[in-house]
């Protein structure tokens, strides 16, 4: 690899990820993927994590339907929370896009696109930096809110005993930062090293080594010894995130350590001693995982001798505005350009919507907002735009929105109209529409790329009409 940002394309269709490929290779390096198991499985072969991701949502089994997408956004984020991930998808229905975004996508974009504008989107958000994020604020946390106030209260208690800390959390709500910032930096430790292990972004027959370290020859391209992450992180504090992800094989290994302090290096039978605090970091419920199989009992005490629960942004009241207000500034410094302001109805929906995807979603609604919409004031309706729309208040406002809306006036009354004679519109635009899709298909012999082609629109699309007639 070269010095250039590592660009990762994720699309089933090899002539789209070809063409991107070349028209970014002079500024990326480029790996591309067909499906969501290629690609977490080439993840973890890479030696460096792809600073930026173009994700198509329709994948393999099912390139019809979003689900693969949606899933492989939250496990891109889960083995690399920096990433910056743009959907280029087919399926660019509002719904699809609203909700790629509460997942953690930075921006969507619909297909087909011009790769000039990619292009721009791209180094658009290269040029906002997550990790300035966590500069400002109390050791990296933002909020007076109950929760804020009970979560500094543990962490001060916590702190600088040696113990082993779990923190629970909501994906997207920054136990990352309690644990650099919080459980490390506010502790005696925070002159020794800092380590970060995500157990989920390794392949399991690796992950074993580079905790532990291995002796040379101890497997095939073992070439040298080496020092594992227990090893490196010395006297400092060593952070395991995803830990609901490690092997049921490794579980008692780690267990020894936290119990003794005592492990071995994989090809090695001299026993070594660790002397680093151990906090871990899950989104998944430990107790499920236990009653299920997955996870032993006797480690997850260990590890929960002190627990932390890192609150959801929807617990946090009017935390919300403080954010918005830190991270709109912060933004707006790295842009170069004015913050932009919420109109008093924006403000009051801000303070509404839940932000399912907690602190990320937040964050990048105010990076898209800085880079549409400099120095200007955002009104309710351009800020709806951006919110999950199967959230329950989000929901509740768009209906009080659109009634000063004149386009959702008119389709309103058409509704009414239609009722009131009697007319089904859509059965009878929806049977129109069948007919259409049918005929196209019986000229192109079944074939639906052909057909799409024929009917004008994306073969995703047609795949999701033809869909809905089974439901229908």
């Amino acid at each position: 690899m070269s010095n250039k940002s590592l660009l990762l394309i994720v699309d089933d269709d090899s002539l789209i990820s070809d063409t991107l490929s070349h028209a970014f290779a002079a500024d990326f390096d480029v790996v591309t993927s067909h499906s969501r198991p290629h690609c977490l499985a080439l993840l973890r072969q890479l030696r460096q994590t792809p600073q930026l991701a173009l994700v198509d949502l329709g994948l393999p089994p099912k390139p019809h339907r979003p689900d693969e997408g949606f899933a492989l956004i939250g496990e891109l984020l889960a083995l690399a929370p920096d990433m910056k991930i743009i959907v280029l998808s087919g399926q660019s229905g509002d719904d699809n896009a609203r909700h790629a975004r509460t997942l953690g996508a930075v921006e969507f974009v619909g297909k087909p696109c011009d790769p000039g504008h990619l292009l721009k989107l791209l180094h658009q958000s290269m040029a906002f930096s997550y990790a300035a994020s966590e500069a400002a604020g109390e050791a990296g946390l933002i909020g007076d809110s109950l929760p804020m106030q009970r979560l500094r209260l543990q962490l001060a208690q916590y702190a600088n005993l040696a113990f082993p800390v779990l923190i629970e959390g909501e994906s997207g709500s920054g136990k990352d930062i309690v644990a650099s910032r919080c459980l490390h930096q506010m502790t005696e430790r925070r002159q020794q090293p800092f380590l970060a292990l995500n157990c989920a972004a390794i392949s399991p027959s690796l992950l074993e080594p580079a905790l532990f370290g291995h002796a040379r020859g101890a497997f095939t391209g073992a070439a040298a010894a080496r020092a594992g992450y227990f090893e490196e992180a010395g006297a400092g504090t060593l952070f395991l995130d995803e830990i609901g992800e490690l092997p049921s094989e490794l579980q008692p290994k780690l267990l020894r350590v936290l119990e003794n302090g005592e492990y071995q290096r994989v090809g090695e039978t001299q026993t070594r001693t660790s002397q680093a605090r151990i906090v871990a970091a899950t989104n998944r419920d430990l107790r499920r995982e236990i009653k299920d199989g997955r996870f032993r009992a006797d480690l997850y005490h260990r590890l929960s001798v002190f627990t932390i629960s890192v609150p959801p942004l929807r617990e946090m009241g009017r935390d919300r505005l403080l954010l918005l207000d830190h991270f709109r500034k912060l933004y707006a410094a790295q842009a170069r350009c004015q913050p932009f302001a919420l109109e008093p109805a924006a403000e009051g929906l801000w303070l509404g919507y839940s932000f399912p995807g907690n602190v990320r979603e937040l964050r990048n609604i105010v990076i898209r907002l800085t880079a549409r919409r400099p120095g200007q004031t955002v009104t309710a309706e351009q800020l709806l735009a951006e919110f999950d729309a199967s959230d329950e208040v989000d929901r509740t406002h768009r209906g009080a929105v659109a009634e000063n809306n004149p386009g959702q006036r008119l389709q309103a009354a058409l509704k009414h109209l239609q009722t009131a004679a009697g007319i089904d519109l859509d059965a009878t635009l929806a049977a129109w529409e069948r007919s259409y899709i049918e005929a196209a298909l019986e000229l192109c012999g079944g074939n639906v790329s052909r057909a799409a082609r024929r009917l004008g629109i994306n073969r995703t699309t047609l795949y999701n009409r033809m869909e809905n007639w089974h439901r229908s």
